[in-house]
C-alpha cells in the first residue's frame, strides 16, 4: 500500500471513531443534569462531577482524534474510559435475560471501539494530522 492511501485511511479511521464521542459528549453537555442522574442511578459517587468529566473527555477527546492532536495519549485514555464505562453501563451479565442480548451487543461495541483506540494509540495519527504536520516541519 502506498503512503497516500495509509494517510487518508488513518484520517478516515480517526474521524469515524471520533464521531461517536463528539456526538455523545455534546449531548451530555446539553443535558448534563440528565447525564448526572443516569450516572447516579448506577450508584457511582459524585455523579455531577463524573458527568462533566465524561462530557469533556468525549467531546474534547473526539476533537483531538479528528485533528490528530496527542492521539497516543488521547487514544489510551479514551480506550480505558470506554472499557470502564462499558463494564458499568452495559453489564449484560447482570441484567434480565430479555435485556442481555442488547446489552451484550453494546458492551462488545465498546470493547471493539477500545480496540480501535488502542491501535491509534500504538500507531499514532498519521501524516494528515496536527502531530504529523509538526513532524514534517521539524
Amino acid at each position: 500500500m502506498n503512503d497516500s492511501y495509509k494517510a487518508y485511511v488513518a484520517l478516515l479511521g480517526r474521524v469515524l471513531l471520533a464521531l461517536m464521542f463528539i456526538q455523545s459528549g455534546f449531548d451530555k453537555w446539553l443535558n448534563i443534569s440528565g447525564t448526572a442522574a443516569y450516572i447516579a442511578s448506577t450508584g457511582l459517587p459524585l455523579p455531577s462531577v463524573l458527568a462533566v468529566l465524561a462530557a469533556a473527555l468525549e467531546l474534547f477527546g473526539g476533537i483531538a482524534l479528528v485533528l490528530g492532536v496527542q492521539v497516543r495519549w488521547v487514544g489510551l485514555a479514551m480506550a480505558l474510559f470506554t472499557v470502564v464505562v462499558g463494564s458499568i453501563f452495559h453489564a449484560y451479565w447482570a441484567v434480565p435475560a430479555d435485556q442481555a442480548a442488547v446489552m451484550q451487543l453494546l458492551f462488545m461495541k465498546n470493547i471493539s471501539v477500545a480496540g480501535g483506540l488502542l491501535l491509534i494509540s500504538a500507531l499514532g495519527a498519521g501524516p494528515l494530522s496536527v502531530g504529523g504536520r509538526r513532524k514534517a516541519l521539524q
